[in-house]
């Protein structure tokens, strides 16, 4: 088989203010090809097979967003967009690689690149556990779980917890280490739709409120009847709104995402701050990233928990779509528009 010499790449061609554009006069990404660089000492080839979608991506691109107020450099125009992916080293000039071996490596959305070695993690097969897991549930999505509700909320089995975005990435893991491995007295999950609930309950959650239900708001009131210790936030907000009336005095919320602000110019502003104030509540924001010297060992806790069966890993805590090159950006979508359960990733045809 000849390597090849060029790649497609989609690139960030107009930064949006709302939701991503993907066609028309000025759309969001245009996919471009490139050649290909050629292999330098210690470099490797990679072909990519799988991608990682992420809420956290479209803070990466907002045309309105500060640099400086951004936790890592923001995607610029021109480049390809920014993700991690699962590849296959084609042809390797590094040691510790050789053709053939799958590793996780900041690709993006391309084809095929050329990476530094010292940019790849080879990943780890377990028994009857799928390899894209290390995009999600064993990877930086498990991680930001386990980091959020052990040491920013810092839950304990007294607590009763409530987790929005539960039937997503980061929140159906927050859902089973609260109730599995920590040990909570009570989990409550939030999501849009009866299917997701049921499986959000089925994971260890007590109770799952659907929030696309109209009368949404009267059944979370009633699941959290005596208020919560915990509340861990994947959505930010009319639900984190209504979140702080439901907190327990001295209560800790662990901010983890927005996903309901992210492709909104104007927010929705929070209408129950001054709850805050008098109940003394606690809200902290993270990125996994404040976690790297704990990841190793982060990491093998999330895997004992699995194979102590702790913690479901197995397909239906995740949506993987085979996807023709061409297609990446409208898989990724799907994050916006509830099409997905657990991790949503991108099998490439």
């Amino acid at each position: 088989m000849s390597l090849p010499t060029t790649t497609r790449q989609w690139i960030l061609t107009n930064k949006p203010t709302d939701l991503p554009v993907l066609s028309g006069p000025s759309p969001t990404f245009t996919l471009q090809t490139h050649s290909l660089p050629a292999l330098k000492p210690n470099q490797v080839l990679l072909k990519s097979l799988y991608i990682s979608n992420d809420p956290a991506q479209r803070g990466w691109i907002g045309a309105n967003v500060d640099p400086e107020r951004l936790y890592a450099p923001p995607v610029p125009v021109g480049v390809p967009m920014y993700a991690r992916c699962i590849c296959e080293v084609l042809k390797s000039t590094a040691d510790d690689f050789k053709e053939g071996d799958t590793v996780l490596a900041n690709l993006g959305w391309t084809e095929y690149g050329v990476l530094d070695a010292s940019e790849l993690q080879k990943t780890q097969g377990i028994e009857g556990v799928g390899i894209t897991q290390y995009l999600g549930a064993l990877g930086m999505t498990g991680l930001t779980a386990l980091y959020g509700i052990t040491d920013i909320a810092r839950a304990s089995k007294d607590d009763t917890v409530v987790v929005s975005g539960a039937a997503g990435a980061t929140g159906s893991m927050v859902v089973q280490i609260a109730k599995n491995v920590i040990g909570c007295k009570k989990v409550i999950g939030i999501a849009g739709g009866t299917e997701k609930c049921q499986w959000v309950e089925s994971i260890g959650a007590d109770v799952c409120v659907d929030y696309k239900k109209p009368n949404f708001k009267d059944d979370l009131i009633k699941a959290t009847d005596g208020y919560v210790e915990v509340y861990y936030d994947n959505v930010g907000g009319e639900i984190l709104d209504l979140m702080l009336t439901r907190m327990k005095r001295h209560g800790r919320i662990a901010a983890c995402g927005a996903i309901a602000e992210y492709n909104k110019s104007d927010g929705s502003g929070i209408k129950n701050w001054f709850e805050v104030i008098s109940n003394r509540l606690e809200i902290k924001g993270f990125i996994v990233f404040d976690f790297a010297p704990k990841i190793k060992e982060a990491t093998e806790k999330l895997v004992q928990a699995t194979k102590e069966g702790k913690i479901k890993v197995d397909s239906s805590n995740e949506t993987v779509v085979e996807t023709d090159f061409e297609g990446v950006p409208e898989t990724w979508m799907k994050l916006f528009e509830g099409g997905n359960r657990g991790k949503l990733v991108t099998k490439l045809k």
